[in-house]
C-alpha cells in the first residue's frame, strides 16, 4: 500500500533551513551551490556565467521556459545556442552533424526533477533527449530547481 503525501508537500516553496540542509549536503558532494532568491536572479547569474559566444544546449525544462532562461539563451544572440540551430537542420541529410553539435556544447543548461535534503539529485526526461550531451561531461553545467518541487528523504 503506497503512502499518502500530502498536496502541500508539491505546492508549498521549501522552507529556508531545508534548501540550507540540501545545499550543504550538495557542497559536501561537490557540488558549487547558489540559492537565489527568484527567476530574475537566475536569470542574472546564469548570464554572469556563461561566457559570451559559449555553445550552449538548454534541456526541456519547464523551468528554464517559464522563467525566461530559454529564451535569453536561445534568441539573444549573445550565445551560439545549439537546440535553434538543431531544430532547423534536416534529420535525415544532417544526422551526423545533429549528433556532434549536440554531443558537445560547453555548456549545458538544465533543470533537475527532485532535490534531496541528503544531496541527491534527479535527472529525468520524458523525451529520452532533454539532456543527450550530460555524458559528453561539457566543462561547464548549469542546473536549477524551481524552489516548489522539494521532496525529503
Amino acid at each position: 500500500m503506497a503512502t499518502p503525501i500530502p498536496a502541500t508537500l508539491l505546492t508549498d516553496p521549501a522552507p529556508a533551513q531545508r534548501l540550507e540542509r540540501a545545499a550543504a549536503a550538495l557542497t559536501a558532494h561537490g557540488f558549487t551551490v547558489e540559492i537565489l532568491d527568484d527567476a530574475a536572479a537566475a536569470r542574472t547569474r546564469i548570464k554572469d556565467l556563461i561566457p559570451e559566444g559559449a555553445s550552449v544546449f538548454t534541456a526541456a525544462s519547464e523551468t528554464l521556459r517559464l522563467s525566461g532562461i530559454d529564451e535569453d539563451i536561445n534568441t539573444s544572440g549573445r550565445y551560439q545556442a545549439v537546440k535553434p540551430r538543431v531544430l532547423a537542420m534536416d534529420r535525415v541529410t544532417a544526422t551526423d552533424d545533429i549528433r556532434r553539435l549536440l554531443a558537445s556544447p560547453d555548456v549545458v543548461v538544465g533543470s533537475v526533477a527532485v532535490v534531496t535534503e541528503p544531496g541527491s539529485l534527479v535527472v529525468a526526461s520524458a523525451s529520452e533527449a532533454s539532456y543527450p550531451a550530460a555524458p559528453a561531461a561539457p566543462p561547464t553545467r548549469s542546473g536549477s530547481s524551481g524552489r516548489r518541487r522539494w521532496y525529503p528523504t
